[in-house]
């Protein structure tokens, strides 16, 4: 079964690859529409940026930017879900209409949020995670005594534990090793290698590469500058038809910012397995 495409929706001045393009309401609207246009299974919805060195917005900053999107979009009949760490955003937007709550610190950054979301009816994803943005790749947070993907996933286990004792069911987890958060480059490249791993947990697996800092450190330039964000879809494209083969375990979807090109990439994995 070919990977659902989970398109990205930034509602934010600061985000690494599209800050401030879809900052008013209207434009991530229009955004989201055009992906779903273009093949998006799902729509993630952020309104906080979690690159490196980024701040966090206010609590009522951050309502205000997807609260009306995810209105919008849900109205549309498209399922989304909301990329946030906060209880209360949580809340909101699965009273707005979203399906699945994002929570890119599995629950550590607000444990509350384990209940909300239990409380509802949404799907949670859990992902890896050590610290925000502001201290994420400092190097305490890059260190795996045992190897990144073991550490991974003792610490994915840890916080699954933590999400099923608030009361969600395995039916309602989905797991994210959190590529780009606490993580050299080489780091994300072991932990792409070790998916089977992840796969053991027996839950679907989130994978999000999109133009993230890794692929820009495989394409740098002979002086060691990385390849500009916008400048990383085709290795991006390429990892795409990579995890959409896989068969074990097949990876349940792929969150990208580049639709089309994935879309493109899926298809044509497709047809060649037919």
């Amino acid at each position: 079964m070919s990977p659902l495409l989970m398109g990205v929706v930034n509602v934010t001045p600061d985000s690494f690859s599209d800050g401030g393009r879809f900052l008013a309401t209207d434009a991530a609207i229009a955004h989201g529409r055009a992906l779903v246009a273009q093949g998006a299974d799902l729509l993630d919805i952020g309104g906080e940026s979690t690159r490196p060195g980024a701040t966090r917005p206010v609590v009522a900053e951050e309502l205000a930017r997807v609260i009306p999107v995810i209105e919008a979009l849900a109205g549309d009949g498209v399922t989304v879900s909301v990329d946030t760490m906060r209880a209360e955003v949580a809340a909101a937007a699965v009273a707005a209409g979203a399906a699945i709550v994002n929570d890119v610190s599995g629950g550590l950054a607000d444990p509350r949020i384990l209940a909300v979301t239990a409380d509802s009816e949404a799907r949670y994803v859990c992902m890896h995670w050590r610290a925000h943005a502001t201290e994420m790749q400092a190097a305490p947070h890059l260190e795996y005594a045992g190897g990144v993907v073991a550490g991974v996933l003792e610490e994915l286990g840890a916080r699954l534990d933590a999400a099923r004792a608030a009361g969600l069911d395995d039916d309602r987890l989905i797991v994210d090793p959190g590529l780009g958060f606490s993580k050299t480059a080489e780091q994300n490249w072991e932990l792409l290698r070790g998916l089977d791993r992840i796969g053991s947990l027996g839950l679907p697996v989130l994978v999000g590469a999109s133009r993230k800092g890794f692929l820009g450190a495989l394409l740098a330039a002979p002086d060691g500058t990385p390849r500009p964000v916008g400048e990383r879809e085709s290795a991006h494209t390429a990892l795409v038809a990579v995890l959409a083969a896989r068969t074990s375990p097949p990876i349940w979807a792929l969150r990208v910012h580049d639709v089309g090109a994935a879309r493109d990439a899926v298809l044509a994995v497709g047809r060649m397995e037919r």
